[in-house]
């Protein structure tokens, strides 16, 4: 833990709402393409008790996940620090206030960029803190058999589309990657195949690369916390992914080519790339333009799962 930190930022709070000084300490488990940040963030969990003099907060959409994050925020803070929360109204921003008022803080409400602003100045006394902290941490998921958390894609199931692709996936050898792992579902099929003798597992979300290291222990695994955008591999024999296709909340199809292309920099002449994909999401014509082939292996309730060699 620090105690140096005196300025928190969480998220990527617009910048005509808040005023963020120079200086201030990322404190997001992301690792956001749109910004120049770096894996190395601070974990807002491990921030200690009254430590920071300030905070702003883009706040999560996920109702669990919002409160713990505030939670986290308002323990880290001094008694009087100042503490901005924002989201847009139909992302949770319609109930910061009430969830901040549960917390014992007197709130001031304001709007601007569709987003939903809400100024506290941390109380000395604080409710509920610990339940909401509680609710939101690391948890071995019933059901599932996998740690997970709150906040992390799909965390507390598997989405129909990685269910679709596991549902088709080859036994794969050689060296390969999973982008964007989550918690490590797919790279456990994967590992599954004795043939495979390397499997990177890369994720944006340092709490989904924690889960997936608590979840594989095979020795063929290594974790990346990293953008996969920015990752450098080469001479890989497959790709695995379910790839991303919002970002900040919003539905960007340019993340999931950006995924696409980037698999395409992995692989060796001949390998492949199996990938699932929702139904409306234009993918074949890059598809068709950058790889020697590609094939449609599956498609059901939305989804369709590609296999692409290069």
């Amino acid at each position: 833990m620090t105690t140096e930190i005196s300025f928190g930022v969480f998220g990527e709070p617009h910048p005509d709402c808040a005023t963020v000084p120079a200086g201030a300490v990322q404190l997001s488990p992301l690792v956001p393409g749109a910004s120049p940040l770096v894996p190395g963030a601070s974990a807002l969990e491990d921030q200690a008790t009254a430590s920071l003099g300030g905070m702003v907060m883009a706040a999560p959409p996920g109702t669990v996940e919002r409160r713990h994050a505030m939670a986290l925020s308002l323990r880290a803070l001094q008694p009087g620090a100042a503490f901005t929360v924002m989201a847009p109204k139909e992302k949770g921003g319609g109930r910061i206030a009430q969830e901040l008022e549960a917390f014992g803080c007197a709130v001031e409400t304001s709007s601007r960029r569709h987003q939903r602003i809400c100024h506290v100045q941390r109380p000395q006394i604080l409710n509920g803190i610990e339940d909401a902290i509680a609710d939101g941490e690391p948890r071995l998921v019933t059901g599932l058999n996998l740690w997970s958390q709150p906040g992390v894609f799909s965390w507390d199931r598997i989405d129909p589309g990685t269910a679709l692709l596991l549902s088709v996936l080859p036994s794969f050898g050689g060296r390969g990657a999973d982008l964007g792992c989550g918690i490590g579902v797919i790279a456990q099929a994967v590992l599954g195949s004795a043939k495979v003798t390397h499997l990177h597992l890369i994720d944006i979300d340092r709490r989904a690369v924690a889960a997936a290291r608590r979840n594989i222990t095979d020795p063929r695994a290594a974790f990346r916390w990293a953008d996969t955008r920015r990752m450098p591999l080469k001479d890989l024999d497959f790709v695995v992914m379910n790839p991303p296709f919002h970002d900040g909340g919003l539905e960007d199809k340019a993340l999931g080519l950006a995924f696409i292309q980037q698999a395409l920099r992995y692989l060796r002449a001949g390998g492949a790339v199996w990938l699932v994909a929702n139904r409306h999401l234009p993918y074949e014509d890059t598809l068709a333009t950058a790889f020697a082939s590609f094939a449609l292996q599956g498609e059901r309730d939305g989804y369709k799962i590609y296999e692409a060699r290069k």
